[in-house]
C-alpha cells in the first residue's frame, strides 16, 4: 500500500475499523482547482481582444478618412479630432464646458436620488402606502422627461435650477423602482425577526431594508448616469451657454464637426468614469453584491 492510502483505526466499543479522523477532514478539504489553474488561453484572447478593437476601429477610421472611403466632412480623421481636443483643452473651454456638465448632472442626482432612495425604502416595508403612491409614479414614468423642460423653464426660468431639476425628476424614477425592488427582494422573515427584535422604524431601515436594498440602489445609479448624460446633452443644446451639449451644439451651427466629436468622445469618457466610480462605491459598501 502506498503512504497515500486510508489509514484506519479499531473502535474498541465495536471492533469495527473506521477511518482516520485526521485523514478523513484533509482528503474532505475543498480544493480550489479554478484558483489553482488560472486563466485559459481563451480568456486571455478574449480580454486582449477587447484592448485591441477599439484601436483597430481608430486605426481604420483614420485609414479610411485620409483615403476617401470615409467622408472626411463628417467622419474627420481621428487625428485631426484629437488636434482639436488640444486646442479646446488649451484655450479652458473644454474644462469648462465639462465642468459645467458634470456639476449639473452631480447635482441632479442628487437632488433627485436622495429622495428616491428615502420614498422606496419607506414604500419596501410599508405596504398600505405602497399600494396608494406606487401606482401614482407608475403611470408618471412613461412621460418623456425631456418633454417637461420647457415648464421647468417656465417654473425656473433660464438659470441652473432648471437643469438640476429636470436631471432630479430623470433620476428619480429609476433610483426610486429601483430601491423599492431591493425592499421587496429582501427575505421577510428578516423584517419579521427585526420587528420581533423590538427594532425601532429607524433600525429596521438602517439594519435590514437598507442593506438589502443596496445593490438595487446602486442599479437605479447607475442606470441614472447614462440617462442623465443623455437628457444634460439635450437640454444645454436650448437652454444653456456652456457644458458639453452647447459646445455640439454650437460646433453644429458653424459645421465644426471636429468640436462635435470632441464634445461627444469627453461624453463617453466622464459618463463612464462616473460608472467606475459608482462599481467603487458598490464595492466598498455591498460587497455582498453579485455582480
Amino acid at each position: 500500500m502506498s503512504g497515500d492510502a486510508v489509514t484506519t483505526t479499531i473502535d474498541g466499543g465495536s471492533g469495527q475499523l473506521e477511518p482516520s479522523a485526521k485523514h478523513s477532514n484533509e482528503s474532505s478539504a475543498p480544493v480550489d482547482v479554478a484558483g489553482l489553474v488560472g486563466p485559459s488561453k481563451g480568456d486571455r484572447l478574449v480580454q486582449i481582444a477587447g484592448v485591441l478593437s477599439p484601436v483597430m476601429i481608430v486605426l481604420l477610421w483614420e485609414l479610411f478618412s485620409r483615403i476617401g472611403v470615409l467622408d472626411a466632412r463628417f467622419f474627420p480623421p481621428p487625428s485631426s479630432i484629437t488636434g482639436e481636443f488640444w486646442d479646446l483643452l488649451k484655450s479652458g473651454s473644454l474644462i469648462e464646458d465639462s465642468w459645467a456638465t458634470l456639476r449639473r448632472i452631480v447635482i441632479g442626482m442628487v437632488i433627485g436620488g436622495v429622495p428616491a432612495i428615502a420614498l422606496g425604502l419607506v414604500l419596501g416595508v410599508w405596504k398600505r402606502g405602497r399600494q396608494v403612491i406606487t401606482p401614482i409614479f407608475t403611470a408618471l414614468y412613461p412621460v418623456p422627461k425631456i418633454a417637461i423642460f420647457p415648464l421647468m423653464l417656465l417654473i425656473f426660468g433660464f438659470g441652473e435650477a432648471s437643469k438640476y431639476a429636470i436631471v432630479a425628476i430623470v433620476v428619480f424614477f429609476f433610483i426610486f423602482f429601483n430601491t423599492l425592488t431591493g425592499v421587496l427582494q429582501v427575505p421577510k422573515i428578516y423584517l419579521d425577526v427585526a420587528r420581533n427584535a423590538n427594532a425601532s422604524r429607524l433600525q429596521l431601515f438602517r439594519t435590514v431594508a437598507l442593506p438589502g436594498a443596496l445593490p438595487g440602489i446602486f442599479t437605479g445609479v447607475r442606470l441614472s448616469v447614462g440617462v442623465a448624460f443623455v437628457v444634460m446633452a439635450a437640454v444645454e443644446f436650448v437652454g444653456a451657454q456652456n457644458g458639453l451639449g452647447f459646445l455640439i451644439w454650437s460646433a453644429w451651427q458653424t459645421f465644426a464637426v471636429d468640436s462635435m466629436y470632441v464634445g461627444l468622445v469627453v461624453i463617453s469618457v466622464l459618463g463612464y468614469l462616473c460608472l467606475v466610480v459608482v462599481d467603487l462605491v458598490e464595492k466598498f459598501t455591498a460587497p455582498w453584491a453579485d455582480r
